[in-house]
This record gives structure tokens, sequence and C-alpha cells, in this order.
């Protein structure tokens, strides 16, 4: 189990699939139910928080421990109890659904990775941009980054209906894994070799960083080559979602030759 006894200063959409309460978030965990976050105040530690625990442990579920502050803002009502859990308004894939996939359209794996993508309407929009130019799915970590809430789900137009996303939890690690099935990697930064120069057929991974930071520097030190998307006007990057989609579509140029 992981833990993060930080404040966390994200915002929760409030139309995500939250639960608050003791009970009611034992029950999900007990139900079945896929749950992205759990945020436990700080300093609970009795019965049904330590059965809550344990339940976060087997499932691997990240637990956030923050301050009675920051649930109260989470909480209109102020019924949490100390306790309140996000829950994944869609079913997670595994990476070897995602592998699998390719192999029964006989295509090399395109597989899009997401390095601590937080907002939303991007990741829908990303996987929106996944189904639509053909890759074959879409890995995100469990840690400082958006699952699969409603907003996401609404902001895939469907697509997250055809397109499996994975959860894991290290990116680094499932790219070194991947490399062994055979993928290469490109990494989007702006200091890297012009997309129209680089080689981005055969089976391949897509690596789009965070909206502010970008690409980690240890998840980029894993990739094998960084491609940058030309640029010609007075501001310096673009929109994560708009990236992903430019470089998705040199991807599929590049396997129409």
């Amino acid at each position: 189990m992981s833990e993060n006894k930080n404040i966390i200063n994200e915002q929760e959409p409030q139309d995500d699939h939250m639960i608050e309460g003791r009970n009611a978030v034992l029950e999900a965990f007990r139900a079945g139910k896929t749950i992205d976050k759990l945020y436990i105040q700080d300093g609970l530690r009795d019965g049904v928080i330590s059965s809550i625990l344990r339940d976060a442990k087997k499932k691997d579920v990240i637990v956030n421990f923050v301050s009675k502050e920051k649930l109260d803002q989470m909480s209109p009502d102020r019924k949490h109890q100390g306790v309140m859990a996000i829950t994944a308004a869609f079913s997670y894939a595994e990476v070897d659904d995602i592998l699998e996939k390719a192999k029964e359209k006989g295509e090399d794996p395109f597989i899009f990775i997401l390095d601590e993508i937080e907002d939303p309407h991007n990741l829908g929009a990303i996987i929106r941009t996944a189904n639509l130019c053909g890759a074959h799915g879409v890995i995100i970590p469990k840690r400082r980054a958006v699952g699969l809430t409603a907003t996401v789900v609404k902001a895939s137009a469907g697509a997250i209906h055809y397109t499996p996303v994975a959860k894991v939890t290290n990116i680094a690690k499932t790219i070194e894994e991947l490399k062994e099935k055979g993928l290469w990697f490109a990494c989007a930064d702006m200091g890297g070799e012009v997309m129209y120069r680089a080689n981005l057929t055969g089976p391949i991974g897509l690596v789009i960083g965070n909206e502010g930071s970008g690409v980690s520097r240890l998840v980029k030190e894993k990739c094998d080559y960084v491609v940058s998307i030309p640029m010609k006007g007075d501001i310096d990057s673009l929109n994560a979602s708009v990236a992903a989609g430019v470089l998705a579509y040199e991807v599929v140029r590049q396997r129409m030759r």
C-alpha cells in the first residue's frame, strides 16, 4: 500500500463517483468496486479505519492521508466521517489485454503511455484520439494522475468502450517490461528530434507527459528516443491532448506508407 501524507492540492470534480462515510467505503471495497483513490483524515486509526486500510492494501489502492479541512472541502454535506473514496466510472484493463488486442488485429502494438496527466478532459480526449488513430490502448499511472472518472468517460465520447485503459503502479518499469516484448518508445518533448525525421513505425509506445512539467526524467530515460512537434508560434507548447493527437497521426501517416 502506498501512502501520501501530504495535503492533496488537486480538485476532485463533483460529478465523479464519490463515496463518503466509513461504512459506505467499507461496503464499496467488499462489493468489489474499483476504487481509484482513498482519502483518510490524518490521525485516524480506529477499528473501522484499520479495516478499510487492510482492504485498500489488498487492492493496492493509493491512500492519501489528508486534513479534516481538505475532506470538508471535498464533501459539501460534511458527512465523510474522516473517509472518502473515489470509484472508477469504468473498468480498467490489464496491459496484456492491450497487447492481445493488437495480436487479434494482426497489427504491431501501438500504445499511449501517459505520464501523470491530471486533467480529466485531457485524458478523455486522448482516449478518443487513441481510438480514432487505431491505437490498441492507453496506460496511465496510479499516482499523481487522473483515473477513469465520470468526466473522463464523458470526454472520451464513447471511445472508452472500445479502447482499453490499463492502470499501473510504475510507468518506468512498465516501459522496461514492454521493451522486452519488442516495443520501442518515443517520448514527446520539445528538445527532441522533429517527428517527421523519426522512425515511428513498428511496435511503438508514444509517451505523453504532464500538462505542466512534461515527461518525468526517469520515464524519459527509459524511452528509446525523444521526438518533438515543430512549432512556429509565439508560445512554447501545445495542450497535452492536442500534442498527443498530432504525434499519433504522424505514427498513422508513417504506418500507411
